[in-house]
């Protein structure tokens, strides 16, 4: 299914991209597109956005971007996870060792 829409996305953005010039505006070339293939006005309006930041015709922050920083969250997520878990140990440990708790 990602195949799909990945194609799907590709040829939305394709056949806005080629076909803007019939159109009043970006918004309404989106729209038709939208109508066309049965997806969301927005969806395609976002996806041709990206494209644009990715391909350098529009300020923004590009998909390559965008997954690095989504692996880094996640990565933080877990380092945090872990912090957490040792820092447990640490308390356990530290009591199991203290001379007063025997």
């Amino acid at each position: 299914t990602t195949d799909v829409a990945a194609t799907l996305r590709v040829d939305c953005v394709r056949l806005v991209l080629d076909h803007l010039q019939e159109y009043s505006s970006m918004g309404a070339a989106c729209e038709a597109v939208a109508r066309r293939e049965g997806v969301g006005k927005e969806s395609v309006r976002r996806w041709v956005g990206q494209e644009q930041i990715d391909t350098g015709q529009r300020q923004g922050t590009t998909s390559e971007e965008l997954a690095e920083i989504k692996r880094l969250k996640a990565k933080v997520r877990r380092l945090e996870e872990d912090n957490a878990i040792l820092k447990q140990a640490s308390i356990f440990f530290a009591g199991e060792l203290d001379p007063l708790n025997r």
